[in-house]
Order: C-alpha cells, then structure tokens, then sequence
C-alpha cells in the first residue's frame, strides 16, 4: 500500500488540515517539516491534505505552517471549499470553479516567491503545471484575465509584474 492511500485511510479520507472528505486523486502527501528543510518522508512528518492546501503551504518552516494555522483561528478553509459537495473521482470530477482555479495559481505564485515568471508565456506554463495539464488557450486567456482583475497581476505586452499579498516565512 502506498504513503498516500496508507495516510488517507488512518485519517478517514480527510484533509488533515481543513478536514474536508477528499479522494485520492484530490489528495497529497504534505511534509510537516519540508524535505528542502531537512524533514524526511516517513509517516512521522507526513500528512495528506488537499492538493490546493499542499501548494499554499509549499516549503514553509514548521512555525510558519503552524502560524498559517493558527491564523485560521481553528478553521481552515481550503481553497477548494467552495465546492457544494466532495470531490469526485477523476473520472467524474467536473472542471474546477474559475474562484478555485485562481487560488491555486496564486498558491503556487506565492510558493515560487521570488522566483515568479517574468514572462506572460512562463507563467501560463506555471498555470498549465498547477493543473497538470495543458489548458486551452481560451482557459489560460480566461485565468490571465482574472488575475489582473482581481489585481494580482499585471501584463504588459509580453512581461508581468505581480501584486500579490506576502507571506511570512
């Protein structure tokens, strides 16, 4: 039995920090101490919790996760809640909410930190290695469009500069 699918099962297919109900296709292996910051891959240090939640976390010190946490004054809330019901399996999942997609962009924009895209063709490949996938011109036109709205970005002809909120590590 693989990590996941172990670690999935003990916690009753729930996220370990937002504890919604998640499938294993939703679902990842998050280091409580990073493996960047000399935590190992045994059960010990590894959690399962919701993809998008595994992004926003990224390489964080262990204070930094707890702080995160902490934050949320008790309830987390995933990036991913605004679904109405639990995920589905990858069959039939259905495509994520433009609001979901772009929490999970920005998830990863801010886990990339310094090292964002400069380019507007890098970051829509950032955009495709968040879903893991190749999105349709029209997806990543639509995503763009979003995030300059909401401010977070802003492109200028072929470059991007970005507004987005700091972390504290």
């Amino acid at each position: 039995m693989k990590q996941l699918e172990r670690l999935l099962f003990l916690q009753g297919n729930r996220c370990f920090f937002c504890l919604r109900e998640i499938q294993a296709g939703e679902a990842s292996v998050e280091h409580l101490v990073a493996i960047s910051n000399g935590g190992s891959k045994d059960d010990e240090n590894c959690v399962v919790c919701c993809k998008a939640i595994n992004v926003a976390l990224g390489n964080l010190s262990i204070k930094a996760k707890f702080q995160a946490i902490v934050n949320h004054r008790g309830a987390v809330t995933c990036p991913m809640a605004s679904l109405a019901e639990p995920l589905a399996t990858s069959e039939t999942q259905p495509q994520h909410q433009e609001s979901d997609r772009i929490a999970l962009v920005v998830a990863k924009l801010l886990k990339l930190g310094p090292n964002k895209p400069r380019r507007v063709s890098t970051l829509k490949n950032t955009m495709n290695s968040v879903f893991q996938k190749q999105l349709s011109k029209q997806e990543l036109a639509s995503l763009l469009t979003a995030l300059e709205s909401m401010g977070y970005v802003t492109a200028q002809e072929t470059k991007i500069t970005y507004a987005l909120p700091t972390q504290d590590t």
